[in-house]
């Protein structure tokens, strides 16, 4: 608490602040903001630097120092928002994954959900079967090393490059046969196009997965009892992924209601037949389940209303309003879509560089390096400590109400027409959906080189650093139900508890307040009313009694008349102006 109180102090004297944001190709882009500047200013500064028109797909992220993720406010300033210390890290993501991305307007909107999605898969959240895993990765060799050329490529060349957070030999063998065969000839453009139209078919396209757990006592529909569970809004509705398998599915339209009190999080959907359904999960800590929340609200917004003045706001002059003030603003995914039908310019230049082999280098790229600025400097990633660690938080226990049945919005024909066919839960792999594999655990000053240096050695990836920050939970050091998914067993329950305690503290003070206020309100409203019956010329008996006692006849000398003339002359001097006039 003193540290915080201490960094706010700080940023209070200083006028401007270094910001970094980290590019989707790893490079970094810094500049210095003034203490009261927006989101918005940053997010100009950043498309203007890529040279981005489509810019609304993306966003920028942070992870503040109890290491829970935020999307930046576009509406508010950036020092209200960072709770960290100057200066300010933070990285450029796909937000509102399009739900065609090979359709995109411009290929370097393309290019960089292209990079997006290769960091999916290379982390665990875009899962999917080996036969869609070694199309997809032949097609990243294809866009990044180009055509298959024995003289370049040795035999076990695609064993050098690591796209999964696992690999097998008969996977590496079966990526090499791929690009050696079907995609000769493809230019960049064409493999990354091809590479979107394949992930945009994937049950997990466009997942962002926050944790959870059924605990609860029986099975519910496709439920299991006791495995780890991921939420996630998609460009298609809300899915929870558990296992192997997508068990839940509510596509845009059928969700009525987003909702979260403390750690508890409501999803209100009305079905076929007018069926009303509510789903109810538990997150970890009430700042994740509000985060949770928030991306709820701008992805139910973002895909499903037709305009964004749609958006249903809350006025600043509503005292008595209970709740978060958080709704979405920008524009909505038919806007975006119109607006880029109406772009007409020359395409930009795009410098693509190739892949790194992962067991050559300390660093493993996720793609290439675009046009560089003045402000912007370019690094290898390396391991090394991070302020601000991100992570996809503690597991979160999850206990849906009732099953829910299968459908799509939005979505291409061949999707929808193979969602429609099945009615059971999903398959989306042949291993368990778990995104926190590819995490590795969080090194200190001491270790750091000592575990980058290991992972070289054993031919492991040692460019997840930004996964850590940005996208991925920091895994447990002694396991635990979602092994690198959560942090209970290193906090244990202490933190949550203390936390929830000062939560249930500050909810009571504020109704308090709450209280005090509206019932001061009411006996001021009382009490003018009284006056101004008291002098009106009702023949009431009650109120007749009022004005016969001594202290309404001194007020009403000494208080109300003076004060009624001061009115009357105010009135008479300001109808004389307005004559004048």
């Amino acid at each position: 608490m003193l540290s915080r109180f201490m960094s706010g102090s700080i940023r209070n004297l200083e006028r401007e602040y270094n910001c970094t944001v980290r590019l989707l190709d790893d490079t970094e882009y810094t500049c210095t903001i003034q203490r009261d500047a927006k989101g918005q200013y940053l997010f100009d500064l950043i498309c203007h630097h890529l040279n981005l028109l489509e810019r609304d797909y993306f966003g920028i992220r942070y992870v503040d120092p109890d290491k829970q993720r935020h999307w930046l406010e576009f509406t508010k300033s950036i020092a209200k928002q960072m709770k960290a210390q100057p200066p300010f890290t933070m990285c450029l993501r796909v937000k509102f994954y399009p739900p065609e991305p090979a359709a995109l307007k411009e290929e370097i909107t393309r290019y960089l959900v292209f990079l997006q999605i290769k960091r999916d898969l290379y982390h665990g959240r875009l899962l999917c079967k080996t036969s869609d895993a070694a199309m997809l990765a032949a097609h990243i060799l294809q866009a990044e090393i180009g055509d298959y050329d024995p003289g370049k490529h040795p035999e076990g060349y695609s064993s050098k490059f690591h796209f999964f957070p696992k690999h097998s030999e008969k996977l590496e063998r079966r990526i090499a046969d791929l690009h050696k065969t079907e995609l000769i000839g493809q230019i960049p453009e064409t493999s990354e196009r091809n590479f979107l139209q394949k992930a945009q078919m994937l049950e997990t396209y466009g997942v962002d997965p926050h944790p959870c757990k059924v605990e609860c006592c029986f099975a519910i529909a496709n439920d299991v009892s006791g495995n780890p569970a991921f939420l996630a809004f998609t460009p298609f509705g809300f899915v929870v992924l558990q296992g192997n398998k997508r068990v839940h599915f509510l596509k845009w339209n059928e969700v009525t209601k987003l909702k979260f009190e403390g750690k508890t999080f409501h999803v209100y959907a009305t079905q076929k037949e007018d069926q009303k359904i509510i789903l109810t999960y538990f997150a970890p800590t009430p700042e994740a389940c509000k985060h949770l929340w928030k991306c709820g609200v701008e992805n139910q917004a973002f895909y499903k209303l037709e305009k964004s003045s749609q958006v249903r706001t809350v006025s600043s002059s509503n005292l008595f309003f209970k709740g978060s003030r958080f709704r979405y603003s920008g524009r909505v995914a038919k806007e975006v879509m119109e607006q880029s039908a109406k772009i007409k310019r020359e395409p930009p230049e795009i410098h693509r560089a190739g892949l790194v082999p992962s067991r050559s280098c300390p660093s493993i790229t996720h793609g290439p390096r675009l046009s560089s600025v003045p402000r912007t400097r370019r690094r290898a990633v390396h391991i090394s400590i991070m302020e601000g660690l991100e992570s996809l938080r503690d597991s979160a226990h999850s206990t849906p109400v009732r099953s829910v049945s299968h459908g799509e919005s939005f979505l291409p024909r061949s999707r929808s027409q193979a969602t429609d066919a099945s009615e059971g839960a999903a398959v989306i792999s042949d291993e368990a959906y778990s995104p926190s594999d590819s995490v590795l655990p969080t090194p200190v000053a001491e270790q750091s080189m000592e575990l980058a240096a290991s992972r070289q050695v054993n031919g492991a990836p040692c460019s997840i650093e930004e996964e850590k920050e940005s996208e991925a939970g920091t895994p447990m050091q002694g396991g635990g139900d979602f092994g690198a998914g959560g942090r209970s067993a290193q906090e244990g329950g202490g933190g949550d508890s203390a936390l929830s305690e000062v939560e249930q503290v500050n909810k009571f003070v504020l109704s308090v307040l709450r209280l005090l206020l509206v019932t001061i309100g009411l006996l001021f409203v009382l009490l003018l009313l009284l006056i101004i019956l008291t002098e009106s010329d009702l023949d009431v008996a009650f109120l007749s009694d009022i004005r016969q006692t001594p202290e309404f006849e001194q007020f009403h000398y000494e208080y109300f008349c003076p004060l009624r003339r001061w009115f009357a002359c105010k009135l008479r001097w300001v109808g004389g102006l307005l004559i004048n006039k």
